[in-house]
């Protein structure tokens, strides 16, 4: 029988469910085919459970592998895990103007947590030039109140 979009969509839903609700060895068993298969939403979980050993021995290659495929579609969850790994030089070398890179891309598409790691790394020139311009658009972006900033950056 044909497994159709149908199936896959539930498989995904019942994917999401499942590691929502902690169950990650049942997760990975409905993940896996869709990250296979190139499903981002799936990838970007299958990557979490990888890099955590959530159901199984951490995987650091195989997380950066699904979150770069994720990333790479424009996953925004997954632009900013990517940047993270960078960042940190967790599952990766770390790299910091690869993680720039990765967190604009994630803060282009409204995430406020990769719109306040892009502001900071602006604010201290890390991975990007110093530029406290681009660091108090990041912020505001972030839905910070810049009038606080201000006073900040006045003291360094």
């Amino acid at each position: 029988m044909m497994h159709s979009q149908d199936d896959d969509h539930m498989d995904l839903h019942s994917g999401i469910s499942a590691f929502e609700a902690k169950h990650f060895s049942r997760a990975m068993q409905l993940l896996s085919p869709l990250a296979e298969a190139g499903n981002a939403e799936a990838q970007y979980r299958v990557a979490i459970m990888c890099q955590n050993g959530l159901a199984g021995a951490p995987n650091p290659d195989a997380a950066a592998r699904w979150m770069r495929v994720a990333a790479e579609q424009g996953h925004p969850m997954a632009q900013h895990g990517l940047g993270f790994m960078y960042l940190e030089g967790e599952c990766l070398e770390k790299d910091p103007r690869q993680a720039a890179v990765w967190f604009e891309k994630a803060a282009n598409q409204g995430l406020a947590g990769s719109q306040t790691t892009l502001a900071m790394m602006y604010q201290e020139g890390n991975g990007v030039e110093r530029d406290p311009e681009a660091a108090r658009r990041w912020y505001q972006k972030a839905g910070f109140d810049v009038s606080e900033l201000d006073a900040f950056s006045r003291n360094d």
